[in-house]
């Protein structure tokens, strides 16, 4: 999971080597947290959200149905 948050994160920004992903479980639930450079913030949180809803749809659909999982954009 980490490396698909990787891949399209590195995807929407200019500057990837910027980008970070790190995992860490509380109360049962997998929290990716996403950080990128402070000015391309909103090239991964989109329009409305749009564009953090659709990463958080996509992590949904590719994980084990018995995870849970969330995505905080830093």
């Amino acid at each position: 999971m980490k490396e698909l948050i990787d891949y399209i994160a590195k995807a929407l920004v200019d500057d990837a080597a910027a980008v970070t992903v790190s995992q860490r479980k509380d109360r049962g639930v997998l929290v990716y947290t996403l950080t990128v450079a402070d000015d391309e913030t909103g090239r991964v949180i989109g329009k409305d959200g749009k564009v953090a809803n659709a990463i958080r749809v996509l992590l949904r659909t590719a994980s084990p149905n018995d995870n849970h999982i969330a995505l905080k954009i830093l």
